[in-house]
């Protein structure tokens, strides 16, 4: 529930006016090959059949909410292993009571669901569990050797709780760090991304990674399609105060607030920057299914043409 003053100043934000439809014209297909998707154990619950909705092999990450019993994530592992997925649990450092906890989940990890990928971040707890208050240490303790991929997290906006001025100088360094370790490991490194609703600005982050040497591969989170009051809940909670300015032209009129948002808009422009700079360095789109997990997949079977035909259909 959003507070009534906090609310109010968003009503303020999202002057209702009239304004244009946006047209969005190309095909963005290719671009969405290879996407992943996130779940959490209580929302796979509700889903039926996994192999109706996803394509075959999509990495399916499984987040972990700080207080998840860990049998629940690896229930989930094991069920969406055993349909044919690729299985990447996230494991946020500050809700990890020490090395052996850690060592523990993984060992369970990889003897019951053939895991061998894996998100490592901090985790959005304020106090640390125990040992571990950073993805860097999780990454130094070695318990991940041996593991194929190993993605950690990137913040295009910038993270209040990394930088609480506002900069991004810790995130950042933080990310040369792991640009180094990555050349030290034989694992698969990438930075996924919190989700994001304007390309302008993510365009612009990745750039600067690269200028200043970061070349890690960035999947780029992408909200999913969901109702505005649900993104405007997210985007408070998360932090993603800019992309508020793209949620203010989405709502037209109060009774847009009931009608959903769809990705199409920000994914078109991103793949248009990439079919201009082939170079461009992000690699696939990550999925927050932030308006339910079949809606998201709906979308994407509807936008990615063959890169978007479920398991269940594929020939």
């Amino acid at each position: 529930m959003i507070p009534r003053p906090i609310w109010g100043a968003l009503m303020s934000l999202l002057n209702f006016r009239r304004i244009p439809d946006v047209s969005v014209p190309g095909d963005f297909a290719p671009f969405l090959k290879d996407y992943s998707i996130e779940v959490m154990p209580r929302t796979a619950q509700k889903v039926d059949e996994f192999r109706a909705l996803l394509p075959q092999g999509t990495r399916v990450y499984i987040a972990h909410i700080d207080g998840t019993p860990i049998d629940d994530m690896l229930a989930t592992a094991r069920r969406l292993a055993r349909d044919g997925f690729a299985v990447m649990p996230h494991f946020p450092a500050r809700s990890i009571a020490d090395i052996a906890t850690l060592k523990d989940w993984i060992a369970r990890y990889r003897g019951e669901a053939g895991v061998d990928q894996a998100l490592l971040l901090a985790g959005g707890v304020s106090r640390p569990r125990g040992d571990f208050h950073t993805s860097m240490q999780l990454l130094e303790s070695g318990a991940f050797d041996g593991f194929a991929r190993l993605h950690v997290a990137g913040h295009p906006e910038g993270n209040r709780d990394i930088d609480p001025d506002g900069s991004m100088k810790n995130v950042d360094d933080a990310l040369r760090w792991k640009q180094r370790f990555s050349e030290t490991t034989d694992a698969q490194m990438a930075i996924t991304t919190q989700f994001c609703f304007d390309a302008k600005p993510v365009i612009a982050w990745v750039d600067a990674l690269r200028a200043a040497g970061v070349t890690l591969p960035v999947h780029i989170g992408v909200a999913g399609p969901a109702k505005l009051q649900t993104l405007i809940k997210f985007a408070i909670t998360c932090g993603v105060g800019p992309s508020l300015k793209v949620l203010q032209k989405r709502a037209m009129d109060m009774s847009k607030l009931l009608l959903p948002y769809a990705p199409t808009e920000v994914i078109s422009d991103l793949a248009a920057h990439k079919a201009a700079h082939p170079d461009f360095n992000i690699e696939q789109v990550h999925f927050f299914p932030l308006g339910g997990i079949k809606a998201n997949a709906g979308w994407a079977i509807e936008h990615a043409g063959a890169s978007g035909v479920p398991a269940s259909m594929a020939g």
